[in-house]
């Protein structure tokens, strides 16, 4: 399974379907942080809300990369179950690339943090990684083995990401309908950092809406193989 996950990243790389991702990910650092300097909190809150659909939609172009007959193979292969699951850890690892990028940025070269470091430094984190669970599972159910065209990919996509805003507002009717994406970055953007049990919170939503999501993406592609 380790071969297959560094195949598909390899394919990944190597195809120029990382390029257009990375490129919009800088940008979206580059117009966050270009403005002034904040707090770490602040800054990092809105910088992995922002992620959000850049992280789905790197996930789904990596999932995409793949031939279905190259597909098929590696199924019959390793099996259903870790071709599957081969697919998510390689979207995660290059996930965690972008989320390092996004930590480092408003340090250098943007120099867009003010005032004490921790604990938004760790807040921070969390939320990059909150963010790159629910990417990586909004990515994977909008991908071509799920969804079979390029339309409803995209309209997936776009639908899951508008979503997530719209419905973590303040406010929202169904919150929890949607990762907290939105709620991580209310959080962090007050002067007073978040208790230990909205950390808590926020973490089991985000766990429960991947689970879901992607118990979803397993259904849908066992029968759709």
């Amino acid at each position: 399974m380790i071969a297959l996950v560094l195949m598909r990243l390899t394919a990944f790389v190597r195809g120029g379907r990382a390029i257009a991702p990375v490129i919009t990910a800088l940008v979206v650092l580059g117009l966050i942080h270009g403005g002034g300097q904040s707090s770490a909190g602040s800054a990092y809150g809105y910088s992995a809300a922002m992620l959000f659909p850049v992280l789905a939609w790197q996930a789904k172009l990596l999932l995409d990369t793949e031939p279905d007959v190259q597909r098929q193979l590696a199924r019959l292969t390793v099996g259903a179950r870790r071709e599957a699951v081969a697919g998510i850890l390689a979207a995660l690892a290059v996930g965690l690339a972008f989320c390092l990028v996004a930590m480092l940025a408003p340090w250098w070269p943007l120099h867009a943090i003010r005032g004490p470091v921790h604990p938004g430094l760790e807040w921070g984190l969390l939320a990059h990684l909150l963010a790159l669970a629910a990417g990586v599972a909004l990515g994977a159910l909008a991908s071509r083995p799920v969804t079979r065209t390029i339309r409803t990919g995209t309209t997936v996509l776009v639908t899951g990401s508008v979503l997530a805003v719209v419905l973590g507002l303040s406010g929202s009717v169904a919150p929890w309908l949607a990762p907290p994406v939105m709620a991580t970055a209310r959080a962090l953007a007050t002067e007073q950092l978040p208790s230990a049990g909205t950390f808590w919170l926020l973490t089991a939503r985000t766990v429960l809406w991947c689970a879901v999501m992607l118990g979803l993406y397993a259904r849908l592609r066992r029968s759709r193989a």
